[in-house]
């Protein structure tokens, strides 16, 4: 699909890049390249852009990659790396002048309301520069944000179910151990996937660079990237 744009706002792994107390070699590196906000993106196509869970350095994320406007937010899974920027969202409903949507399954939106209820309440006209406000919408198939087609795809983080998206040829599919033999289906004849590569030891919620490596072989995109780097 022409036109159609990702941009990675970060690719580290939960404890960002480097680490707090952390001295090795990556950590004291001064390479930019070693310094990791943690896993976010932005997908945009015809001036629209959608942001792909929202990182506790999300406000920093927007103005370094010039973010000035998202037309809604999607959710992967529920842990704190993921959503705990959601609060920032508010700017972006102050540009607007009304509401965003926000899309995740229901294991995702429980988490969400429980941490950010405030965000999903009714709100009084004059609070609404001073919170995020937020429409629910609910992952349960494929869905339509600003005429794009987004397909979510079932990934297992350890034990835990969380989603991957496929939108046109671009797959997006952090914080992954294992791809479920049926979503290997969605994931064909891609130009761009993008997977949790965490380090090169094995992790038991995380996919090894080696393990991403092999599963990018079965899936055969044409160029991958990996993400949620430790």
């Amino acid at each position: 699909m022409e036109n159609l744009q990702l941009v990675f706002l970060g690719t580290g792994t939960s404890t960002g890049i480097p680490m707090i107390g952390c001295h090795c070699e990556t950590c004291s590196s001064p390479d930019p390249r070693d310094k990791r906000t943690r896993t976010s993106a932005i997908i945009s196509h015809g001036g629209k852009k959608i942001l792909i869970d929202t990182t506790p350095e999300l406000r920093l994320q927007c103005l370094a990659n010039n973010i000035d406007a998202i037309e809604a937010v999607v959710f992967t899974h529920g842990h704190a790396d993921h959503i705990m920027g959601l609060d920032d969202v508010r700017r972006f409903n102050a540009i607007k002048g009304g509401a965003l949507d926000a899309w995740a399954d229901d294991r995702t939106y429980k988490t969400l309301s429980q941490c950010f209820g405030y965000c999903f309440a009714e709100q009084k006209p004059v609070m609404d520069v001073f919170r995020p406000k937020l429409i629910r919408q609910k992952i349960d198939g494929p869905f339509e944000i600003a005429g794009l087609r987004w397909t979510p795809i079932p990934l297992l983080h350890g034990a835990l179910p969380v989603l991957g998206f496929r939108v046109a040829n671009i797959a997006y599919c952090t914080d992954v151990s294992t791809i479920p033999d049926a979503s290997y289906d969605l994931l064909r004849d891609l130009d761009i996937l993008v997977l949790d590569g965490l380090q090169f030891k094995n992790h038991p919620t995380h996919f090894s660079v080696d393990q991403a490596i092999d599963a990018a072989g079965r899936i055969a995109a044409k160029r991958t990237f990996l993400t949620h780097l430790a």
